[in-house]
């Protein structure tokens, strides 16, 4: 049976349960090791932890400093898979300082799980997490209302919280947005229905994450950003047969990862910046010719025509290529403790492309209460803080083919770099 690949975060605010809800989700799909079960449940029996004993908390803080704050401080990435899907999970931290791990987590996800303390019903961190969900174009949201069973399984309660969160949702544009109460604890509509919330017919978390539909942006067209240019020439090993010596001694390959559509010996494409088109001759993994490849495969291609392209390079279908651009408005997530001001200098990276550029200004910043845009065009020196949303113009020193995010996730992001310290400044989407 073939399986596919699914990217998903867990968001929520500090104590709604996030690294239970991983803990069980993973102990309910069997995807955790038998010896980190008993050590797991050794530890917690030691702590004198009153459910079941076993604090499934204990399956995720895996690092030290997580588990002495008792927070999750860090994105934490976890593999697992089942008969239907292979399962990437980001664990990102709920605290309101690190924000910015959430924009990290959820930048390449098909889905984000926003938690909801049942006690407290939708706060501002939600609304944080919501607004980050929307402004990423995350494809799925789905909304965990979490401890259901310390409010005793009540319906009203749910409903109220379903009502506030599809409000809020709806007032941010997400429209592909499912609400569940859960248990993460008890394991209430984890992976099995639960009996005691007899009021929800819908599916449970584990169901949702099975059976979402993936990002279908194969039907995109081709987006391969050149990582390297393979030339073997006189670095051949002398253990390769001599014909085969011969064959690759004139190889020249672009390599790189797939970021959207597919990939077919025959196909025609344009090599970006200089725009020229060839046909594909060769599509490799590995040493071996595979013919067709797809969105998120690395590759390298072999080419019809000797073409000047190098690492920065962005190899695209032919006819769909991107305007060159120079000049872009930006959406910026702030996530260096640094502020980024009208006039800073800084490096843009955008696919396998860094060139320099300058924050010509800094247009607006965003309120996450009531979502507006405070026009901050009139204050020169205006600047966005560590965690804060706003939106900047910036001036390129070099074409790169930026294209708005809402059209490609791949094609519309990108990073702001310290020149200096190489520091990642913040993350990006193209507006216009």
């Amino acid at each position: 049976m073939s399986t596919t690949l699914f990217r998903f975060a867990t968001a929520g605010s500090v104590d709604d349960g996030k690294s239970t809800l991983v803990g069980r989700l993973l102990h309910d799909a069997k995807a955790i090791l038998a010896d980190q079960l008993d050590q797991v449940a050794a530890t917690s029996r030691a702590r004198g932890f009153a459910h079941g004993g076993f604090d499934f908390a204990l399956l995720t803080d895996g690092l030290r400093a997580d588990r002495e704050q008792g927070i999750t401080i860090d994105v934490a990435y976890r593999y697992f898979a089942t008969d239907r899907r292979s399962f990437i999970l980001a664990d990102c931290p709920g605290h309101v300082q690190y924000t910015r791990n959430m924009v990290t987590g959820a930048a390449t996800a098909d889905a984000v799980v926003v938690l909801v303390d049942a006690r407290k019903g939708v706060v501002e961190q939600t609304r944080r997490h919501l607004a980050v969900a929307s402004l990423l174009r995350v494809p799925h949201v789905i909304v965990a209302v979490n401890k259901i069973d310390l409010t005793g399984f009540d319906e009203q309660v749910y409903v109220d919280i379903e009502l506030e969160a599809l409000r809020v949702a709806d007032e941010l544009g997400i429209s592909a947005v499912r609400v569940l109460p859960v248990s993460a604890l008890e394991g209430d509509n984890i992976v099995d229905r639960s009996e005691r919330t007899p009021w929800y017919r819908g599916e449970t978390l584990f169901e949702l994450l099975e059976t979402l539909p993936v990002r279908a942006d194969v039907d995109e067209p081709l987006r391969l950003p050149v990582q390297l240019v393979l030339r073997p020439q006189g670095g051949l090993s002398p253990e390769i047969p001599d014909e085969e010596a011969e064959r690759l001694r004139d190889f020249r390959g672009f390599a790189g990862r797939v970021a959207a559509g597919a990939v077919s010996v025959g196909d025609r494409v344009q090599v970006l910046p200089s725009g020229r088109a060839t046909e594909v001759t060769g599509v490799h993994v590995a040493g071996a010719d595979i013919g067709t490849a797809a969105v998120r495969q690395s590759v390298t291609l072999t080419l019809a025509d000797e073409i000047d392209a190098a690492r920065g390079a962005l190899i695209v279908a032919e006819g769909s290529a991107p305007e060159l651009r120079r000049d872009a408005v930006v959406e910026l997530f702030q996530l260096d403790a640094r502020a980024t001001a009208s006039g800073a200098r800084v490096l843009v990276k955008h696919g396998t492309a860094t060139v320099q550029a300058i924050v010509a200004e800094v247009l607006t910043r965003r309120d996450l209460e009531t979502f507006a845009h405070a026009d901050l065009t009139a204050q020169p020196e205006a600047s966005l803080a560590e965690n804060e949303i706003g939106r900047v113009r910036l001036r390129l020193a070099s074409d790169l083919p930026l294209e708005p995010y809402a059209r490609s996730r791949e094609g519309g992001s990108l990073l702001l770099i310290h020149p200096a310290d190489g520091a990642t400044l913040a993350a990006g989407t193209v507006i216009d």
